[in-house]
């Protein structure tokens, strides 16, 4: 048997979980998912005292065995494997210096950094543009987009660890004089297919974009050209209405909230955005599964166990501050940068089918004011945990109280948290982030991802293994525990992309963000109808919210879609709506359903 526990709601698991476990986590002669966890809980625990370890290696299986704590990817992967791989999701790399020797010693630590599984985050703007002399050799300079040719070329040529290829972030300043030619960049579809791309939108820019004044794009003090501010933001948003990059990142709001802004400047995030992070940082993820804390599911007493849910965030965060312990690093500046902050990006994954499974429609406001309530418990826990073990471990070797404190993000604490912080210290530099949680959602039963809403009741996914790709049609966790229960219908506040307003993605992101030290990865699926001027509100509304960046999705013949609905015509209302799940047919739009 793949899996065997109490579940809160009991349900098989699909045969997607048994094949992500199969290609991407199991090692060895591991028989099951419980052997996977046993392996990772031992290879964690080795960061405790040796008479600890054994209590601390039950405590993480357990909270790991009926998945309310889901380790990243890379940690299931790789921990206890003695493979020379990383623990790490990604990192961002040091900042690149402007010269061919500093431009290819980056290209090899990257490679390096690729080789071991980690995803990789550069910010380019720090190379000249296209055009600009090269003082002693007589030549003009290639432009960054050039250099972000090659590493295209190089993540292309290297696998990554397991049976994915490397992911890469690329950024750079809406100030660069380049920037027009970076927005376009991906209209060809050949081009940059191993990065994210996003533009560094400085608060200075959205101001001049309010006023419509002009808008100069400098480097190293010369100003090469100058547009305005309303003219270049609509080159970005017309490029991601058309092929959904690039993405923005409110990069100085990004530094402003940072607890560690006395110690280290931001200029770039991991590939999907949800760890913003200095030079050589490093992403370490994991996330509660708030599908397992519900109790009484669809029911008038539905509920989160807030309780165990703090319980679990305490367990979860010494399990990631010993991650950092044991790990490989690709390089020693990535090792050393981990230990002097120590930061952690805990976040949570199932929150639209939580909110299905207590009565709540995604997007309402009661939804919005509940998440809040879960994402403050699991802060404040997370906050408790590592002022326990500053004072059991020591603190992250950069902490100092005064300063920290003293940041925008210090000063936002409340009495009794400042209080304790000041009086134990803290563990680690950052605690909270969330990620978008593909695979290990999946893993535990396709719940939804992140904090995503539900993309449909049922639909197919594009599986990579290292057989080339195939499809899954795959059908949601909650509606699943909901039909085991009362046939084909489906829960009356049953909402997915197809439903939402892209206001109601935005209120549940500003809903969590007051409570997540890094970032969220979040993407807006908007309408292929949506018209561009109500898509450009779409950014704007994310700024005027306080989010820290903004990224859409509108189908497009470019970047095309992970996910896709399965259509076909229902015999009972005619509309494409029935689906097909383990050889039953059923219509989401009427119920109509047939087995067998």
């Amino acid at each position: 048997m793949f899996l065997a526990m109490n579940f809160h709601n009991p349900m098989p698991y699909a045969d997607i979980a048994q094949q992500i476990w199969t290609m991407k986590y199991r090692y060895g002669e591991e028989t099951d998912l419980p052997a996977t966890f046993r392996r990772v809980a031992d290879a964690v625990a080795m960061a405790e005292p040796e008479v600890q370890r054994k209590q601390h290696a039950h405590a993480f299986y357990e909270v790991m065995a009926d998945l309310r704590f889901l380790p990243a990817g890379r940690i299931l992967a790789g921990a206890g494997t003695g493979r020379a791989v990383t623990l790490f999701n990604c990192f961002v790399m040091n900042k690149i210096g402007d010269s061919i020797p500093e431009i290819f010693a980056n290209l090899n630590e990257a490679a390096q950094t690729l080789q071991q599984g980690g995803g990789i985050g550069h910010d380019f703007s720090t190379l000249r543009p296209k055009g600009a002399p090269v003082l002693g050799v007589g030549a003009d300079a290639s432009g960054p987009l050039s250099f972000m040719d090659v590493w295209d070329a190089m993540c292309r040529t290297i696998m990554s660890a397991g049976a994915r290829r490397g992911a890469m972030m690329g950024t750079l300043r809406c100030d660069h004089p380049d920037i027009e030619a970076f927005i376009a960049a991906k209209r060809d579809p050949a081009k940059l297919r191993n990065f994210n791309i996003s533009v560094l939108v400085t608060d200075a820019f959205m101001a001049a974009l309010k006023s419509d004044a002009p808008w100069p794009l400098v480097f190293k003090g010369r100003v090469y050209k100058t547009v305005q501010a309303q003219e270049l933001w609509r080159q970005i948003m017309q490029a991601t209405y058309d092929y959904a990059e690039p993405g923005v990142i409110f990069i100085d709001r990004i530094n402003a909230q940072n607890p560690l802004s006395y110690c280290e400047e931001i200029c770039c995030t991991n590939p999907c955005g949800e760890q913003p992070l200095p030079a050589y940082g490093a992403c370490l993820l994991g996330s509660l599964n708030l599908t397992r804390f519900v109790t009484s599911a669809f029911s008038k007493s539905a509920a989160l166990d807030v309780a165990d849910l703090r319980k679990v965030t305490s367990v979860a965060i010494r399990f990631l501050d010993n991650v950092i312990d044991v790990s490989n690093y690709p390089l020693p500046e990535q090792k050393r940068e981990a230990l002097q902050k120590r930061r952690l990006g805990l976040g949570v994954t199932g929150l639209a089918d939580a909110l299905l499974m207590c009565g709540v429609r995604y997007g309402s406001e009661q939804a919005t004011a509940l998440i809040a309530s879960w994402m403050e418990a699991i802060q404040q826990a997370a906050l408790q945990a590592s002022c326990a073990l500053a004072l059991e471990k020591g603190a992250f070797p950069l902490f100092n109280a005064e300063q920290y404190l003293a940041t925008s993000y210090g000063k936002s604490r409340s009495a009794a948290q400042r209080e304790m912080i000041a009086r134990s210290g803290l563990r680690n530099g950052l605690l909270t982030s969330i990620a978008p949680t593909g695979t290990i959602s999946l893993l535990a039963g396709n719940v939804s991802s992140g904090i995503e809403p539900i993309f449909s009741t049922a639909y197919e996914r594009r599986i990579r293994d290292v057989d080339g790709e195939h499809s899954e049609l795959l059908q949601d966790y909650a509606v699943s525990v909901w039909q085991s229960e009362h046939g084909s219908s489906f829960p009356p506040e049953t909402v997915t992309v197809n439903d939402l307003h892209p206001d109601d993605h935005l209120r549940m992101q500003a809903a969590v963000q007051p409570f997540i030290d890094s970032s969220i990865s979040k993407t807006i699926n908007v309408s292929e109808a949506m018209d561009f001027k109500t898509f450009v509100s779409v950014y704007e509304k994310a700024y005027a919210m306080g989010l820290k960046g903004c990224t859409t999705f509108r189908p497009n013949n470019i970047t095309g879609s992970i996910l896709s609905n399965v259509k076909e015509a229902c015999p009972s209302c005619g509309g494409e709506s029935l689906i097909h799940h383990e050889g039953c047919k059923s219509c989401t739009s009427c119920g109509f359903a047939v087995c067998g």
